[in-house]
């Protein structure tokens, strides 16, 4: 039941970051929001999220894990309810911030809470099923929320997370064991430069687009707050004698590598979410549903090789050999969509998806299995915590490069195209005696364009497959700077600590 109940707080959370995608033209009409400002609804989630993670292992120590994750389930109940009733963008943009907060500890407590209450050698299969609700959550957001909005209203994005939410509360009231707190010292300092920097690294994601990048001041100045307080919080972390973030993280190998990983991989997955959908509904023809039945295969995938992952890291296999299995796996996925043309059928979309799935939980589930193998016990809360920030860094750095690459590739690959059409189309139309034929003329003409519009655009998303399955093949060598399992070489704070 406590699995469950940890399982349900989880995939709410993880179902929120995505669901809202879909519904932001309906809210625009809604709240009287104009198309740039209305993406605050996204944005105003990831940036509160971001900045109030590091906090997870300070407040987890403070008040308690059970305290926290059942306040932060509550929290994100209501903020839900909040949501859902917003008349107008300003009180979405501030309930969605709320929602960020309050669902900001929900994975590191979810995760840490699940290798807390089982011993050391279940930790493969209830890191499966965790896994199991991180990675299939982005995949069926989307879909869920597209259904909600069609069949419902959109407001229906924000009540689901009511009933579920009610659920796994209970459980967790019933269920979740007490954790003592320990009084730790604040860093107000070093969460003040992490917080600058999330918050500065996320608006020049969200904002780079609109702003042309680097060729505007904005950017500059986003850049100039990353690097400063990022340069003073490591000064900061080495020099006093209680960080923000325990230094025994970091010297722990393979903890470190994971978030290296957590980065890239990050980056490949959810960026690769991120594109499929409106590939497939604006030059594929596939409608909402459609293009959710036709990427479910890949959860499909996800869930058989999660559990035969768990299967075979109970039984001995090395974690690294799976690691790496998962990524060429990934890699060829991303190979065989390379290839893909405007022509693409069902069968290559749903076999390049499972044959994705299966890479996805055969490299994701052992990660986060080598990230605890060495780890001690007091630091699963803070180190859970770090390994979700970076994963949710790689998600929206991999978005955002993606989306940038795309929109120069579509220009590109346009003017590439068009450079080829000549005054003969096929001996149909001459652009010479264009003008004879006035309004039918210009029709033709905006056909033309629009077609090579299209190859440009199935060119770019083409241009994004190859550099993802690069990114791919770039972990393997970090793969094998991950150490075999061992006991931690202490399992309680260390003295001082």
């Amino acid at each position: 039941m406590l699995m469950i109940g940890t399982m349900m707080a989880a995939l709410i959370q993880v179902l929120d970051s995505t669901i809202a995608n879909v519904a932001l033209p309906h809210m625009q009409s809604a709240l009287g929001a104009q198309p740039d400002t209305v993406t605050w609804v996204l944005t105003s989630y990831i940036i509160a999220s971001a900045v109030a993670l590091p906090l997870t292992g300070w407040l987890a120590n403070r008040v308690g894990t059970r305290r926290l994750f059942i306040a932060s389930v509550a929290g994100f109940i209501i903020t839900s309810m909040m949501c859902g009733m917003a008349q107008n963008l300003e009180e979405m943009v501030i309930f969605r911030a709320f929602q960020g907060v309050s669902g900001a500890f929900i994975l590191p407590l979810s995760q840490s809470s699940m290798l807390d209450a089982t011993r050391p050698s279940k930790h493969a299969q209830v890191m499966a099923l965790w896994s199991l609700g991180v990675v299939i959550g982005p995949i069926v957001g989307p879909v869920l929320g597209g259904w909600l909005t069609e069949n419902w209203n959109w407001r229906w994005i924000f009540y689901v997370n009511v009933p579920l939410g009610a659920v796994s509360l209970t459980i967790l009231l019933a269920q979740l064991p007490a954790t003592e707190s320990k009084d730790r010292p604040f860093d107000f300092l070093g969460f003040v430069l992490v917080a600058a920097a999330l918050a500065a690294l996320q608006m020049l994601l969200d904002r780079g687009p609109q702003v042309d990048w680097f060729d505007s001041m904005e950017s500059w100045i986003y850049v100039g707050i990353i690097v400063s307080s990022m340069w003073v919080a490591l000064i900061h972390f080495t020099a006093v004698e209680h960080p923000l973030f325990d230094r025994h993280l970091f010297a722990d190998v393979n903890f470190s590598v994971a978030m290296v990983l957590m980065v890239l991989t990050g980056m490949v997955m959810f960026a690769n979410m991120a594109l499929l959908p409106p590939m497939m509904q604006n030059l594929l023809g596939y409608n909402t549903i459609d293009t959710g039945l036709l990427l479910m295969p890949r959860s499909v995938g996800v869930l058989f090789a999660m559990q035969f992952a768990g299967w075979l890291v109970r039984r001995g296999v090395d974690s690294r050999i799976m690691i790496s299995g998962g990524m060429i796996l990934l890699s060829y996925s991303l190979y065989q969509m390379s290839g893909w043309s405007l022509a693409v059928d069902r069968f290559h979309i749903i076999t390049s998806g499972v044959i994705m799935g299966v890479g996805m939980g055969m490299a994701f589930l052992p990660i986060n299995v080598m990230a605890f193998s060495t780890l001690a016990a007091y630091l699963r809360a803070e180190g859970s915590s770090l390994l979700n920030l970076f994963r949710s860094v790689g998600s929206s750095i991999g978005i955002s490069i993606m989306m940038a690459l795309f929109s120069r590739n579509v220009q590109v690959s346009h003017s590439d195209q068009a450079s080829h059409i000549t005054g003969n189309i096929a001996g149909v139309l001459d652009f010479s005696t264009v003008d004879r034929y006035q309004s039918i003329g210009e029709v033709a003409l905006r056909v033309v364009d629009g077609e090579i519009n299209r190859q440009a655009a199935m060119i770019a998303y083409i241009d994004d497959f190859h550099v993802m399955m690069w990114l791919s093949i770039a972990t393997l060598p970090l793969v094998f700077m991950l150490k075999a399992a061992s006991q931690p070489t202490y399992s309680a704070p260390p003295s001082g600590h």
